[in-house]
C-alpha cells in the first residue's frame, strides 16, 4: 500500500531527483504564476535541498524570518531572495517580453 504524502513533499522530492525541472518549474511560476506561488515553490525546492534551517544558515538569513518570508503571503525583498536564490545555486535574470500582437 502506498503511502500518502502531501503535495509539497512530493515536489520536494520531484526536485530533488531533476534539479533541471526544479529551475524551470520556476521560470514557470515567474513567468505564469502569481507571487505566493512563487514563495511555496521556493519553501518547496528548500526542502529539497535540506530544508529551511540549511537554506537559511547558507543564505545567512534568520530561519523564522525565512519561513515566514517563503509562505504563500511572503514578500522578500529584493535582497534577501537573491540570497535564497544563491543558497539554492540560482539567479534572477532579465528576458525581453514578446509584444503583443
Amino acid at each position: 500500500m502506498q503511502k500518502d504524502r502531501s503535495h509539497d513533499d512530493a515536489m520536494a522530492e520531484l526536485f530533488a531527483q531533476d534539479p533541471a525541472f526544479a529551475t524551470a518549474y520556476l521560470n514557470d511560476v515567474l513567468t505564469e504564476g502569481e507571487p505566493a506561488d512563487l514563495m511555496v515553490a521556493l519553501r518547496q525546492l528548500a526542502q529539497a535541498r535540506g530544508g529551511v534551517p540549511a537554506l537559511a544558515d547558507k543564505a545567512h538569513l534568520n530561519p523564522t524570518q525565512l519561513y515566514r518570508t517563503l509562505s504563500p503571503t511572503g514578500n522578500p525583498e529584493l535582497r534577501s531572495l537573491t540570497a535564497i536564490l544563491a543558497a539554492l545555486g540560482l539567479r534572477l535574470a532579465v528576458q525581453p517580453v514578446a509584444p503583443a500582437a
